[in-house]
């Protein structure tokens, strides 16, 4: 079995290679875990976006039995470090104080894809008694939004397509075994332009968008139903228009997000959105019509607690003597974009962490042995190691 040392020692070394996503070159980072994974002659490949850039590693390991493949999924590029001025260290620092692995991308997610390798490499050693084939997918092109990893993973004629995915996202107490959808779009606001200081009294088109961000914000939403724990959400998240003070503007654009549920879908998030411009164009009429473009959908999911991979790390858990109970998030996640390729995902079980995706990021380290256990364990089960 990987030394919990080396596992740790592996996290440092990509904490102190910055890869912030849309940020910082990716290349150094898959270069860390390039080096680590060639000097255990673990089987590795790049994996290349549409523009030809690296957007990830795969390590697949097969095993000696026919079988179904599984996948390990952890990201290595991050967020931002926001304000550097507000951290009380260094966020690339990569150092171990008072139990706790400090740095940009200690919780989200450098020591999970750490902890997979090390779980690859013990996978690795036993193949030719494991059924299938496990893969880890290490993402660098997540935090953008685009996960190019995983859409590049998929799309991959060379990748066997894995029966299930366990991505290892942080927090102690859950199995997130499913996630909201999302339903995104711009809608841009239009009006007869001119000065501010003339006679004329028809409003501008930031007026008439803040009468449309009234008719979304007052729409009615379906609540939470018995299959379903958590209900629709719409959120109004930009509004740009105008410019100065002396013009009345004429276009206003704006950004809106749906998190959709089994019973309110892309279909029916759009269809509300739409009545709603219907009714603005009705009420406050505009030379031009307003223009909605649809930019993201993601369906909802949830996994039954006896489905796999989640009933794996369910199970493991609690041989481990671990209380989780199994989670829907309200966010959306990679486990969504899965989801529509028909892959089953859990989407969280980690270590607790401090600071995620803000400042003075940490994780627990007392965790790392139990929560390594746990995914050991349910990886093996579903290789069906003797």
């Amino acid at each position: 079995m990987t030394a919990l040392a080396d596992v740790i020692a592996l996290a440092q070394r990509l904490i102190r290679c910055p890869s912030r996503a849309g940020i910082d070159d990716h290349g150094p980072v898959l270069g860390v875990l390039e080096d680590w994974l060639a000097g255990r002659a673990l089987p590795y490949r790049r994996l290349y976006g549409d523009t030809g850039g690296a957007v990830g590693l795969l390590v697949e390991i097969t095993g000696g039995r026919p079988g179904r493949w599984w996948a390990l999924d952890a990201c290595v590029d991050t967020a931002p470090y926001g304000d550097e001025g507000a951290w009380s260290f260094a966020p690339d620092c990569g150092d171990v104080v008072d139990g706790r692995l400090r740095g940009r991308g200690a919780a989200d997610s450098k020591l999970a894809a750490a902890m997979f390798c090390g779980i690859a490499e013990e996978v690795h050693a036993r193949a030719a008694d494991l059924h299938g084939g496990l893969a880890v997918l290490l993402d660098a092109d997540e935090h953008t939004g685009g996960f190019g990893g995983a859409r590049t993973y998929l799309a991959d004629p060379e990748a066997a397509r894995p029966a299930g995915v366990m991505i290892g996202y942080p927090g102690l107490d859950d199995v997130v075994v499913g996630g909201r959808g999302l339903w995104r779009a711009t809608i841009a606001v239009h009006a007869a332009s001119g000065h501010s200081g003339s006679r004329r009294t028809t409003p501008g088109a930031v007026s008439r968008a803040a009468h449309l961000v009234r008719l979304l914000e007052e729409a009615e939403l379906p609540g939470a139903d018995g299959e379903f724990p958590l209900p629709p959400k719409l959120t109004v998240t930009s509004c740009h228009g105008g410019q100065g003070f002396s013009v009345v503007p004429g276009r206003c654009e704006l950004g809106v997000d749906l998190r959709t549920t089994p019973a309110f879908d892309a279909r029916a998030a759009e269809r509300l959105v739409r009545e709603a411009v219907r009714e603005l164009d009705l009420r406050v009429p505009a030379p031009r019509a307003t223009t909605l473009t649809p930019v993201a959908s993601w369906p909802p999911y949830r996994l039954a607690e006896d489905q796999q991979p989640a009933a794996a790390l369910l199970a493991a858990a609690a041989r481990e003597g671990l209380s989780v109970r199994p989670k829907t998030a309200g966010p959306s996640n990679i486990g969504n974009l899965l989801a529509g390729e028909g892959i089953p995902a859990t989407a969280g079980f980690g270590v607790r962490c401090e600071g995620l995706h803000g400042v003075d990021e940490r994780a627990r380290l007392g965790d790392l042995p139990a929560v390594h256990a746990v995914y050991r364990r349910a990886a093996l089960s579903l290789l069906g190691a003797p």
